[in-house]
Parts: C-alpha cells; sequence; structure tokens
C-alpha cells in the first residue's frame, strides 16, 4: 500500500513541471527557479518535524553527505539541460531506475527481485519512448549530454538509496527537514547565475514559480518519506516514473490551459509515446507481481 505514496508524487510533479514550464515562458530561468523551489521545499518539509527523532551521535555527517547528493543530481541536470539536449538528457536520466537498483545490492542488505530489474528496464525504455522528438529534431552536443546526464542520473539514485538506509536511524521528523535545509543554503550557489535578482520576478512570473515551487515541494515530501519510511526505493522509483505518462496526458488534455503547444507533435512521435505508455503500465504491473 505504500506504493501509493509514489504515485500521489508523480502526479504533483506533473502540476509542479507544467507550472515551472509557464515560469520558463516567463524568463524567470532554471537557476532562480531551482532555488526558490529549494526553499519552498526546505519550509514544507518543516511540516514532519512533529513525527520527532532523534540526532544520533557519529551520524551528523550523513544529511550533509546525501543534501550534496541531491544538489549535485540537480546541479548536473540543469546543465546537462541547458547546455546539452533535452530529447537525449531526459531518457537519460530515466536510467536512474536501473542505477537504484545497483546501489540497493551494493550499499545496503535489501534484496532487488528479478520482476523489479525487469520493471526498472521497462521504465527505462518507456521514458525513452515518452521523450521521442520529431524526426526533424537533431540531438547536440549528444556525448557530452549523455554522460553529464548518467552523472546527475547517479547522484540522484545515490540519494534515494542513501534516505533509505540513514533516515531510519535519524527519524524522518529530524533527518529530512535537516538534510533538506542543508540543500537549501548549498543552493545559495546558483546566485552567480542569476540573469536577474529574485527582486526582478514581478508580474505574472510570480504565480508560476510559486505555485511550481509549492506543488515540486509536496511531492518532494510526499516521496522522500516514503523512502524513508518503507524503503523499497527500486519500486517506489518505478511507479515515480509513470509521471512521464501523466506528463503526456496533461500536455495532451490539459495544455490549453498552460498555453502550452507541445501536444501539435505528428502521428510517430504519438504512436511512440503510446508504446512507452504502455512500456510504463507493463513495468508497474510487474512490480506488483
Amino acid at each position: 500500500m505504500h506504493l501509493i505514496f509514489p504515485l500521489i508524487s508523480s502526479i504533483l510533479y506533473v502540476i509542479a513541471a507544467m507550472f515551472m514550464k509557464q515560469a520558463a515562458e516567463q524568463r524567470v530561468g532554471i537557476w532562480r527557479s531551482a532555488f526558490v523551489c529549494n526553499w519552498i521545499t526546505a519550509i514544507l518539509f518543516l511540516l514532519l518535524l512533529p513525527l520527532g527523532g532523534q540526532l544520533p551521535e557519529g551520524h551528523w555527517h550523513e544529511p550533509f553527505i546525501v543534501a550534496l547528493l541531491f544538489f549535485a543530481g540537480q546541479l548536473l541536470t540543469f546543465v546537462a539541460l541547458d547546455k546539452g539536449d533535452v530529447s537525449v538528457a531526459t531518457p537519460v536520466l530515466g536510467a536512474k531506475v536501473i542505477l537504484v537498483a545497483g546501489f540497493t545490492l551494493l550499499l545496503t542488505e535489501e534484496a532487488v527481485r528479478w520482476q523489479l530489474w525487469l520493471a526498472a528496464l521497462f521504465t527505462c525504455v518507456g521514458i525513452a519512448l515518452l521523450n521521442k522528438k520529431g524526426d526533424h529534431h537533431r540531438a547536440e552536443h549528444l556525448g557530452r549530454t549523455i554522460i553529464i546526464a548518467l552523472f546527475a542520473a547517479a547522484a540522484y539514485a545515490s540519494f534515494d538509496v542513501f534516505v533509505m538506509k540513514w533516515a531510519p536511524a535519524w527519524g524522518a521528523g529530524r533527518f529530512l527537514p535537516i538534510m533538506v535545509g542543508i540543500n537549501a543554503i548549498y543552493s545559495c550557489a546558483f546566485i552567480p547565475f542569476f540573469r536577474e535578482p529574485l527582486s526582478a520576478i514581478k508580474g505574472p512570473a510570480v504565480k508560476p514559480v510559486v505555485l511550481g515551487g509549492f506543488f515540486l515541494g509536496l511531492q518532494a515530501v510526499v516521496l522522500v518519506s516514503t523512502l524513508a519510511r518503507f524503503g523499497d526505493a527500486t519500486a517506489v522509483n518505478v511507479i515515480y516514473s509513470t509521471r512521464g505518462l501523466w506528463s503526456v496526458l496533461a500536455v495532451l488534455f490539459l495544455g490549453h490551459w498552460f498555453a502550452n503547444t507541445e501536444k501539435s507533435a505528428g502521428p510517430a512521435v504519438m504512436k511512440a509515446r503510446l508504446a512507452g505508455a504502455a512500456s510504463l503500465c507493463a513495468a508497474v504491473v510487474l512490480v506488483f507481481i
């Protein structure tokens, strides 16, 4: 039953992504958006404080390491998307699911059953198909994009596994708010990359970046607290990856609410996305076998 939480998180992520798309069209920029989102997320994680916990002696370094892994994943993702090609970076980032399974075996005592390995593979294929572009699209900086995106996926995957491994000793009400607060402080490193100061975000740009940050933070609370409480990182990531399917459906049926024109893709792209959706559905079925 705990897998209902990554499903909820995946839907919240799509809502956040639609608002962040609006923010991008208002020229907020990825660095200012990330900074705002990280601080809103840190505030939302304070809601977990009543869950309680402890500060285990000799383990003070753990939230700093986990926060650094998330920060590195976020930074590398932005670089891959900004300097490389989105249609290449996004499927490569989907390899996180396979990496989570591998890191779970290496870093914890938790077994990964064969159904989860197969589900992770179907998830990677599904994400690649869901992100297919038209035939006219040419990938730029292919090798660089793949390498950066793979490092980003590895950072995010190790983040998930270490949360699953270290959070129980602290308690979700201590480890997670501290770790996310540290990440918010780390994100001050984004400030030199701002095109304009935060005060320049005005008018129609304020609403999408704030709402995007809120829903992004809310889905993070749901997802990361699930990892901390229940573990099962590979299955959680497979279910969470259905956000790719919800994103396609949102563009098709709700895109006009957000002035999104991506639904004009050709029939070949839509067939590939339907195949990707089928692959993700198969992955979800495997998780429950």
